[in-house]
């Protein structure tokens, strides 16, 4: 790990003792858990300490059936510093049933496009976003499709003008994983 970064994440850490883990790293990535109600505070000082200028990218991840129900989906939040030209990335672990998860607009206003596409697919909430609206399915639509327990097929598809048939039908299983708890 770069000594910069190595010494940023130590008073970090000092900062917010109970709010952020050690770092670990994996395939050249410097990763750090994030207690999910101090999300703004560690991205705030994140910000303007080391500074992480840029966020450039905000996913999800959907653990069902790989992790427990209180780690079932992952916020991973890429951060950015042109200056130092290096990379972090903050992980907010989402409970089952409990998908809510504090907005960064505030300290990235480029956040509010990716809160809305994790929103939108995997139908985690960002309280406070300041227009949090599907943005790529449509209004009306039920569910969030890339939640792994989403049944496949639910809506009819035309491919190339041609019908695809639901995966009932096609003798394929009905969510993405096949069954619960188990990836193919």
């Amino acid at each position: 790990m770069d000594e910069r970064l190595a010494a940023a994440l130590a008073r970090l850490r000092e900062r917010f003792p109970e709010a952020v883990s050690e770092p670990s790293e994996e395939f050249g990535e410097v990763s750090v858990d994030v207690a999910r109600e101090r999300l703004p505070e560690v991205a705030e000082w994140l910000r303007d300490e080391f500074p992480f200028e840029m966020l450039a990218d905000l996913s999800a991840v959907d653990y069902l059936g790989v992790l427990p129900p209180e780690r079932r989906f992952l916020v991973a939040l890429h951060l950015t510093s042109l200056r130092h030209v290096l990379r972090l990335r903050l992980r907010v672990w989402v409970p089952e049933g409990d998908e809510r998860c504090p907005t960064v607009t505030g300290v990235w206003p480029v956040a509010g496009w990716f809160e809305r596409e994790a929103y939108d697919f995997f139908g985690v909430v960002f309280e406070g976003h300041p227009d949090l609206v599907r943005i790529l399915m449509p209004e009306d639509w039920e569910g969030h499709p890339q939640r792994k327990d989403y049944p496949l097929g639910a809506a009819s598809v035309r491919y190339l003008g041609a019908p695809v048939p639901p995966p009932e039908e096609r003798g394929e299983p009905s969510t993405t994983t096949g069954y619960p708890g188990r990836f193919r």
